[in-house]
């Protein structure tokens, strides 16, 4: 079980589809297909998920910045949205 610090600074699990639905609406912020869109989310949650694995704790930030980061590899108009409009979804 991995625990998320909060902005606010609370605590709450990790919920893969929350980090799937920002990057979603990240691509359809930027008109990208359906189907590109769900690979793509799908994509950089693996990435995340595999950056998460040896932690038990992290932030909502460090999850936000290595996202980022990762999914300026598949699309990087999508990702720029996602980088600076932290409530799109």
């Amino acid at each position: 079980m991995k625990h998320i610090v909060k902005r606010a600074g609370h605590s709450e699990e990790y919920d893969q589809r929350k980090l799937y639905a920002s990057i979603f609406a990240a691509c359809n912020a930027v008109r990208v297909p359906a189907g590109e869109a769900e690979l793509v989310a799908e994509r950089v949650v693996v990435d995340v998920e595999k950056w998460l694995e040896p932690k038990s704790e992290v932030t909502s930030n460090d999850i936000h910045r290595v996202a980022a980061q990762n999914f300026k590899v598949y699309n990087p108009d999508a990702a720029w949205i996602y980088e600076h409009h932290r409530n799109i979804s």
